[in-house]
């Protein structure tokens, strides 16, 4: 049984590899797409996950079988920090057997804090990991509407820092922007604080009529203006860009694996 896989349609732009680690997160979040994506009713996904039946074994395995050259990320289901049954220990062995076998890492988690309890595991893989997390809002009484149960905007970007300082690469996931305006305001917060190395910029999907929501053409020029003048590296997802197809986008802006980290 493999349980590193290769995501398709959208979750494919995020990486070439991906790794479940639990089924089933504590954030809540308003926009979130895995129960439909799972066929599970709201009440049976959210709540305070365990970790997938012997996902260690099988993950030791498939480490020994197989050799992974391009990124592995954590989770597409799940948050690997969110508030789990096992206080993430299933998350700190996983990136033990990850590291130990040399494969290339992202890890995705609107945890906050959490995640620095494993600092040094993070530190340990020198360039072949890459740690970031959703940026929505600034607004804390709107974060609080869209995702209940997840870190708290200051504390996802005191955490982005810290990753940072220690020498972590960090990434940032703007999708879903909700808010255009408010996605602006934590790219410039990012900018100033200089606690990002790359950018993943798209919008809201899975929700009605989202399309139609925002001027999302005017958020794509804002957004390069903002980026392109700092220097930074960043991806923009096809949900966003074909909103846009008249704003000129560099090969490497329309390409989801220029900056994964790799072994």
């Amino acid at each position: 049984m493999s349980v590193i896989y290769k995501p398709t349609g959208m979750a494919r732009e995020y990486s070439p590899y991906a790794l479940n680690l639990y089924i089933g997160c504590s954030h809540r979040c308003k926009y979130c797409y895995a129960p439909h994506t799972l066929q599970r009713k709201d009440e049976d996904y959210f709540g305070v996950p365990s970790p997938r039946k012997d996902i260690l074994k099988y993950l030791e395995k498939d480490l020994r079988q197989n050799v992974y050259k391009e990124q592995i990320l954590l989770s597409f289901v799940g948050d690997v920090y969110c508030n789990n049954a096992d206080d993430s220990r299933t998350t700190r062995a996983a990136l033990q057997l990850l590291n130990e076998y040399n494969a290339p890492v992202a890890v995705l988690s609107k945890g906050g804090s959490r995640m620095l309890r494993d600092l040094d595991v993070f530190k340990a893989f020198g360039d072949r990991i890459t740690v970031g997390t959703t940026l929505t809002f600034m607004d804390e009484s709107k974060s609080r509407e869209w995702e209940p149960f997840a870190s708290l905007p200051e504390e996802r970007l005191e955490t982005l820092k810290i990753l940072h300082d220690n020498g972590i690469k960090t990434f940032a996931s703007f999708e879903p922007t909700i808010e255009p305006a408010e996605s602006l305001k934590l790219i410039e917060r990012t900018l100033a604080d200089d606690s990002v190395d790359h950018y993943k910029i798209g919008k809201i999907n899975h929700c009605g009529d989202a399309d139609k929501w925002q001027d999302w053409r005017q958020y794509l020029i804002d957004c390069t203006a903002l980026l392109r003048t700092a220097n930074k590296q960043v991806y923009y997802k096809f949900c966003l860009r074909r909103l846009a197809p008249d704003v000129a986008l560099t090969k490497q802006e329309k390409n989801p694996d220029e900056y994964i980290v790799k072994a």
